[in-house]
């Protein structure tokens, strides 16, 4: 098989890409290089020890983006490209809607054009609309009720695909809503290397323990939790990886919804006594204000992943902490750049 990942010279992508090439797939990624990384795709050739093609395009540009894979042929897409941060969407919504759905359309479109029928989309568990249950299954309350611009643009991509999926009954399409990726490949060669100030819990932490930053700031300490900081269901970035893997192998034909989750809960605060337990570097933390759009909660329940992709997570949290850490002081500035 032969698969185009959109999106794929950034932190999942890079790992799938790797996964996909080692699993004997052909792989070719388009990417903007906005946030991804040239260099990232140099190691990921060098760790499979097989060649993939890097095209650069913008996908919300379709008329380029066609001319760009105009030569390119594939059987697949695992559509990663897109923004995704939280707080930055609470302050730039029409960004996030504009490049989260017309790189999507993008994709849309060009599939439809060639007859490429098998997609695998990146959601996210951020979709769900007041995740107050232990376990988030895929029945749970999601779209215009999702907690902020990111998610509602995320929850926007799913009904495209689904609303396609009627008009085009043979897509074959799993939506993939994942967790909190966190980790790194184990050789410390390809990880998480994020442009500028972190917006999630893992960079910044391993970034204070490197030295790069002096504090890794806590954003809220009073949600109705057991230790005040909220909780989130962490998830290694290869078994995200393998999770994408397993998608494009599925048997099951039309469209689908899945978790990807451990089903395991961790606070803030606990991820940092991991980290240190598994690393034995300790990482010095401020309370902060609560970030707009976060909430108490997210943990997923992924028995239909297990039922319908044979997939489970098969990495422990200390496991994904000491590998993130393994990226970081491998490369203490990432892939090379400075802030």
């Amino acid at each position: 098989m032969k698969v185009l990942i959109t999106g794929g010279a950034g932190y999942i992508g890079t790992h799938t890409a790797l996964v996909l090439l080692r699993n004997g797939m052909d792989v070719v990624v388009v990417d903007d290089l906005s946030s991804g990384s040239a260099e990232g795709i140099r190691r990921v050739q060098d760790l499979a020890e097989r060649q993939l093609r890097l095209v650069v395009a913008d996908l919300t540009d379709a008329v380029a983006t066609e001319l760009a894979l105009s030569d390119v042929d594939f059987d697949a897409v695992i559509h990663l490209a897109g923004v995704k941060a939280v707080g930055e969407s609470m302050l730039h919504p029409v960004r996030y809607f504009r490049q989260n759905l017309d790189s999507l359309l993008t994709v849309l479109e060009l599939m439809q054009r060639r007859g490429i029928a098998r997609l695998v989309f990146s959601s996210s568990a951020t979709v769900y609309s007041e995740p107050h249950a232990p376990l988030l299954n895929e029945a749970h309350t999601t779209g215009t009720g999702a907690m902020n611009p990111y998610a509602r643009s995320k929850a926007m991509c799913e009904q495209i695909i689904c609303d396609t999926s009627v008009s085009w009954p043979e897509l074959d399409a799993t939506i993939l809503r994942y967790f909190n990726p966190i980790g790194a490949h184990p050789s410390g060669c390809i990880g998480d290397d994020p442009r500028g100030t972190p917006n999630n819990l893992l960079p910044f932490l391993t970034q204070v323990a490197v030295g790069r930053r002096e504090v890794l700031s806590v954003f809220g300490t009073d949600y109705d939790t057991p230790d005040g900081t909220a909780i989130r269901d962490y998830l290694h970035v290869l078994d995200v990886a393998d999770g994408h893997a397993a998608a494009l192998n599925a048997t099951e034909s039309g469209t689908r919804i899945i978790n990807l989750g451990s089903g395991v809960g961790n606070s803030v605060l606990e991820v940092i006594a991991a980290f240190t337990h598994a690393t034995g570097v300790p990482v010095r933390w401020d309370p902060a204000s609560r970030r707009p759009g976060d909430v108490a909660r997210l943990v997923a329940d992924s028995s239909r992943a297990e039922t319908l992709l044979g997939w489970s997570p098969s990495r422990t949290l200390e496991e994904a902490c000491r590998d993130a850490w393994g990226w970081q002081a491998a490369n203490p500035r990432g892939y090379g750049k400075m802030d």
